[in-house]
C-alpha cells in the first residue's frame, strides 16, 4: 500500500487497494479539498470576528446613516453585501488550488500598479475623503488594498525563483526594491502614509523569511528612516500625525477630525467601558464625538461598548488566526505557499494589531481598519479572499469513491 492509499480513510484505502481497473468502475468518484483541523478553526474564527463586526458596525453606524438623512441600517446593510462577495470569494479560493497563483503573479502586479495609478487620472477618483486620492468607481474599490494582494503574491513567487540568489544584492534585492517601491511611491502619492509603511513591512517580512542577508534589511532600514524623516520634515499631513501622537490632552482649537482629538476620544470611549462595558448600542462616541467610529475607530466602540472583555476578546481572536495561520504556514504544500501563507496571516493580525495599538495611543493614528470589523467593502472581500486562500493552502486534496463520495455520514464523505 503506497502513502497516497495509506493516507486514506478506511473505505478509500480498501477501494483504492482494490487496483486502478476497478475503482475506475465505481460510481462516484471525484477528487475534493479536506481542511485540516487548523483551517477549519480558522474558519469558525472568521465567522465569529465577521459576526461581532456586523453587530458592532450597526452599533457604531446607525445615528451617523440618520444624521445623513439614510436608514440606521444604511452602512451595515452595504457591509452585508461586502460580506455576501466576500464569502462567494472564500468558498471558490478555498476550493482552488493556491498554487495556480505562482502563475498569475506577475499579471496580479501589473493590474495592481495600473489601477493605484488610475486614481491620478482625471474624473477617476471620485468618493474620495479628505483630499486623498484612494479610490475607483465612486468609492466601491481601493487599488491600494488590492495592492497588498499582489505583494503577498508576487513576493514569494519571485524569492521562490531565485532561490539562494536572494542573498545577492544587485539581482536578489533589488527587483524587489524597485517593483514595491513604485507601489509605495503610488501610495504616498495618494497619500496613504499607512499602506506605504505596510506594502515595506510586508516585503520586509517575505524577504526575511526567503532567505535574505540581515544586513541588507539593515542598509535598507537606515536608507527608509532616512527617507521617512525627509518625508515628514515635507509632507504636512505626515508632520501633523506625529505631533499630535507626541501631544497630550484634546486640542479645543482643532476641528473634530483631528488626529489629536481622535485618539482623546478613543481613550475617553475604551476607559469609560470599564471592565464590561456600557451594553450595546449604549456608548456616546458614536454621537458624533469620535470621527470615523466606524472605520478607523471601531476598535474603540468595542471598547466602549463590550468592555475590557469585549476589546480582549478580540485581540486573542486575532491572536488565536494568526497561530492557525502560522501552523497552515508550517504544514504548506510547497515553499511558494508557506510563504505566501505567512504573507496573508501576517498582514491581517498585523493590521489588527496596530488598529488596536491606534485605539489605545499605542501607536500614532495610523488609519488602518480592523479587519472584518471595520466598515469598508473592499477590505472585507479582499481579507475573506485571503482567508480562503490560507484555508485551501490548509487543505489536502483527496480522492473519494463510491458512496463516500455523496454521503456525508460516511466516514471521508461529502
Amino acid at each position: 500500500m503506497n502513502d497516497f492509499t495509506a493516507s486514506m480513510p478506511a473505505p478509500v484505502a480498501q477501494a483504492g487497494a482494490t487496483g486502478q481497473g476497478r475503482t475506475q468502475n465505481i460510481a462516484g468518484t471525484r477528487e475534493r479539498w479536506r481542511m485540516s483541523l487548523e483551517a477549519r478553526a480558522l474558519v469558525l474564527v472568521t465567522a465569529a470576528l465577521v459576526a461581532v463586526g456586523l453587530a458592532v458596525l450597526y452599533s457604531a453606524s446607525a445615528l451617523q446613516a440618520v444624521s445623513e438623512n439614510r436608514a440606521g441600517h444604511y452602512y451595515v446593510l452595504r457591509q452585508a453585501v461586502g460580506v455576501a462577495l466576500g464569502a462567494i470569494a472564500f468558498v471558490v479560493l478555498a476550493k482552488v488550488d493556491a498554487e495556480r497563483f505562482k502563475a498569475l503573479a506577475w499579471p496580479i502586479m501589473i493590474v495592481s500598479l495600473i489601477l493605484m495609478a488610475a486614481v491620478f487620472l482625471p474624473g477617476m477618483n471620485r468618493g474620495n475623503i479628505g483630499g486623498s486620492r484612494r479610490y475607483l468607481l465612486g468609492g466601491s474599490l481601493q487599488p491600494s488594498e488590492f495592492a497588498k494582494f499582489a505583494v503577498l503574491i508576487w513576493t514569494p513567487m519571485l524569492l521562490v525563483k531565485k532561490g539562494e540568489r536572494v542573498r545577492e544584492l544587485g539581482k536578489g534585492i533589488m527587483p524587489f526594491v524597485v517593483v514595491i517601491g513604485a507601489l509605495v511611491v503610488l501610495a504616498l502619492l495618494e497619500p496613504d502614509i499607512s499602506v506605504a509603511i505596510t506594502y515595506c513591512v510586508l516585503m520586509a517580512v517575505l524577504l526575511f523569511v526567503g532567505g535574505a542577508r540581515i544586513a541588507h534589511f539593515m542598509l535598507f532600514g537606515v536608507v527608509g528612516l532616512m527617507l521617512i524623516g525627509v518625508e515628514a520634515a515635507r509632507n504636512p499631513y505626515i508632520r501633523n500625525r506625529v505631533q499630535t501622537y507626541m501631544a497630550v490632552g484634546q486640542s479645543t482649537e482643532a476641528p473634530p477630525d483631528n488626529p489629536r482629538d481622535q485618539q482623546y476620544q478613543s481613550l475617553l470611549a475604551v476607559g469609560s467601558g470599564g471592565l464590561l462595558g456600557v451594553g450595546f448600542s449604549q456608548g456616546n462616541q458614536q454621537r458624533g464625538w469620535l470621527p470615523l467610529a466606524f472605520n478607523d475607530f471601531i476598535g474603540s466602540i468595542v471598547g466602549e461598548e463590550l468592555g475590557f472583555v469585549g476589546l480582549a476578546g478580540v485581540t486573542v481572536a486575532f491572536a488565536l488566526y494568526g497561530w492557525l495561520g502560522f501552523r497552515i504556514a508550517r504544514q504548506a504544500r510547497s515553499p511558494f505557499l508557506a510563504l505566501v501563507a505567512i504573507g496573508l496571516t501576517f498582514t491581517t493580525v498585523f493590521t489588527a494589531f496596530v488598529h488596536l495599538g491606534v485605539v489605545i495611543r499605542l501607536l500614532p493614528n495610523t488609519g488602518l481598519t480592523l479587519p472584518f470589523v471595520s466598515y469598508g467593502r473592499s477590505n472585507l472581500l479582499l481579507t475573506l479572499a485571503m482567508t480562503g486562500i490560507l484555508v485551501n493552502i490548509g487543505s489536502q486534496r483527496e480522492r473519494v469513491y463510491g458512496v463516500t463520495a455523496t454521503d456525508p455520514l460516511t466516514p471521508g464523505g461529502a
